[in-house]
């Protein structure tokens, strides 16, 4: 079968090339604009940092339904999902800790910070308000702060549009999985508005995996809620108003071969509300954006004792909110030159409860209500000379109530070679990740003295563009250093010891709609090292982190109505551990590959049926030790605009 997929990614990559070399079409994603590397509207082909971007347009063509689906496909980029849709999924990018990626939506920072490790839990996010998003790799704490230790993931939602439009989705398919979207955009005078509610759920999968005979199935039910108002008060001022709503209710199995759980159950509420006022001054040449957030978050895992487990029984809540205010300033008093300056303030406050019963007695952690303060100031300088060479600089200052300041800085140049298409770039910098409200404050394992993670990090490539545009190689090499990292002492007390490294390198091939055909083929390389000279894993690779991976997707129209999309996946072999063993033991989990299918075909105008086939060859295959993923599943969906 391996030999297959290599053929068959051969024989497609022969067929994209013969139709470059016929198409006369033109290629514009060079000037597509990105937001989210320097924090302002920028021109892609001027940037040196590694981005990424996906739009609505590639999610709908794919026909993908959550967030954890787009980012499996994307370069340097590692998805670990315990359980299957809806359980807890985490992004590691080019070998970091998962909770060294920030995750923000509209500009709003979401890491969790109830969570011992301030991780981003992918698992709540669906596609359906996601109007594009933006990943940057390597060190960004220049201009986003703490947790952009190793990238950032930008989602952006939708906006109104002119015309009112008015959209309902549904899809139903394997393990009785539905999908209800309804969604309204448009525009009316000054106001501009977006609205989009969200309903799916599934009887799920045992979370623990079924080949060791666990047979229980743990559903899921997601409920969203999202609206977005701007409103064009004048020629020099807008004003935009954000709310997002998501109530999540889903069933957990034990962390263990044999993990069935009839009556385990994992419950999130999260709620964000943002206001900002941009004005703009001087036909454009100053800019400043105002913007107020609040991130409320509230958990709870309760298992009560049942038949399986009469000895085992924990109840658990943690409650954490997230305050914001930020003032940017973007001024272009000289040609080419951009100078842009910001403040920013935060307050995180989190509080949690858990207790439990089981063979080794009675245990209980109470968590009291903490908070802490960071305030950051930063720089940023974009220039441009003679349209082929750019570069942005900055730096930042962050003050934290507990330890104090920390310095960051990035540097990213980039040369574009007009008369071969061809783009050099690269950047540098360095990020830092404050110690959570837990690793502080916790009664039995916090350190109010712990002073913050720390990276630095560099890559360097080019991209080269051929027939005016359309079919695009590029390649990247890193190197990611991580020190002062949290780690434990002989009582168990957190503190600054760890660290480790990565290195490796991206290549992606990409064909732009050419005779209706549009492809993109990526393959990461990552080596991963624990440095910590005490640890039992001193010089091996970290955990959960793959060597290889690559995907290939295609897609093809094939008339105005009929459009059809195959994704091949693969993730190479990654180490675990076992922790039913003592010491826990290392272990290897399988490489893998996946094949997914999808399609369209607009009925009318107005309506278009939709299928996909996940995991078209029922793949046996693990991301987390003992933890379960989906079989061949097939969905059917419907698709009405008006």
């Amino acid at each position: 079968m391996k030999h297959l997929y290599s053929f068959l990614i051969i024989f497609f990559l022969f067929q994209i090339f013969v139709s470059a070399q016929q198409s006369d079409s033109v290629k514009t994603t060079l000037s597509e604009i990105v937001v989210t590397a320097n924090k302002t509207e920028t021109p892609y082909y001027t940037l040196g940092s590694s981005v990424s971007i996906i739009t609505s347009e590639e999610i709908s063509r794919q026909n993908l339904r959550t967030v954890v689906d787009v980012l499996r496909e994307m370069p340097g980029l590692t998805i670990t999902q315990q359980g299957g849709p809806g359980k807890l999924a985490y992004v590691y990018i080019r070998g970091s800790n998962s909770n060294h990626t920030l995750v923000i939506i509209d500009g709003v920072k979401m890491n969790d910070a109830s969570s011992p490790n301030n991780a981003f839990d992918f698992s709540t996010l669906n596609t359906n308000d996601i109007e594009r998003i933006e990943i940057v790799r390597g060190p960004q704490s220049t201009l986003y702060g703490s947790e952009a230790i190793a990238g950032v993931i930008n989602i952006i939602t939708k906006r109104g549009t002119d015309k009112p439009q008015f959209n309902f989705l549904g899809e139903g398919g394997s393990n009785n999985y539905y999908r209800g979207n309804l969604s309204a955009q448009g525009n009316f005078g000054i106001l501009n508005y977006a609205i989009t509610v969200t309903r799916n759920g599934s009887d799920g999968i045992s979370s623990s995996d079924s080949q060791f005979g666990n047979a229980e199935k743990d559903r899921y039910t997601n409920n969203s809620f999202y609206s977005r108002f701007g409103f064009n008060i004048s020629s020099i001022a807008k004003i935009n108003l954000l709310y997002k709503f998501t109530k999540m209710e889903t069933a957990l199995d034990q962390n263990e071969k044999l993990g069935d759980d009839p009556n385990f159950n994992f419950n999130i509420e999260e709620q964000l509300f943002k206001s900002g006022l941009n004005l703009s001054f001087f036909e454009g040449r100053w800019q400043q954006q105002f913007n107020a957030s609040l991130v409320k978050r509230f958990s709870r895992s309760l298992d009560l004792v049942d038949q399986v487990h009469p000895n085992l029984s924990s109840d658990g809540f943690n409650k954490a909110d997230r305050v914001k205010f930020d003032w940017q300033s973007n001024l272009s008093l000289i040609e080419n030159n951009l100078i842009t300056f910001g403040i920013e303030t935060e307050n995180e406050r989190t509080n949690s409860s858990y207790v439990s019963t089981s063979d080794w007695g009675p245990f209980e952690s109470i968590f009291p209500e903490q908070s802490v303060r960071t305030t950051g100031i930063y720089l940023q300088d974009q220039f441009s000379y003679e349209n082929s060479f750019f570069i942005s600089a900055g730096v930042r200052l962050d003050n934290n109530q507990k330890f104090g300041g920390v310095t960051t800085y990035r540097i990213a140049p980039a040369y574009y070679i007009n008369s071969t298409n061809t783009k050099l770039k690269m950047s540098i910098g360095t990020g830092f990740k404050a110690p959570s409200l837990f690793y502080l404050f916790d009664p039995a394992f916090g350190n109010p003295d712990l002073q913050p993670e720390k990276s630095k990090g560099w890559d360097a490539g080019f991209e080269q563009y051929f027939l005016r545009g359309n079919f695009s190689v590029a390649f990247t090499y890193f190197n990611l250093n991580l020190e002062n990292m949290f780690g434990f002492d002989a009582n168990y007390k957190t503190i600054n010891i760890a660290q480790a490294s990565s290195h490796g390198f991206e290549i992606v091939a990409s064909v732009f709609d050419l005779n209706k055909l549009t492809a993109n083929v990526n393959y990461t390389f990552t080596k991963t090292k624990d440095e910590h000279e005490l640890s039992d894993d001193y010089g091996k690779s970290l955990l959960r982190r793959p060597k290889h991976q690559a995907s290939f997707n295609i897609n093809y129209k094939l008339n105005t109505n009929v459009n059809l999309n195959m994704l091949f996946l693969y993730v190479g072999e990654r180490e675990d551990k076992d922790f039913s063993t003592y010491p826990a033991e290392r272990v290897i989990i399988p490489d893998y590959t996946l094949v997914n299918l999808s399609g369209s075909y607009k009925l009318f105008s107005y309506l278009e049926l939709t299928f996909r086939i996940e995991n078209l060859f029922d793949k046996k295959y693990e991301e987390v030790l003992n933890y379960g993923t989906l079989g061949r599943s097939l969905y059917l969906g419907v698709n009405l605009n008006l």
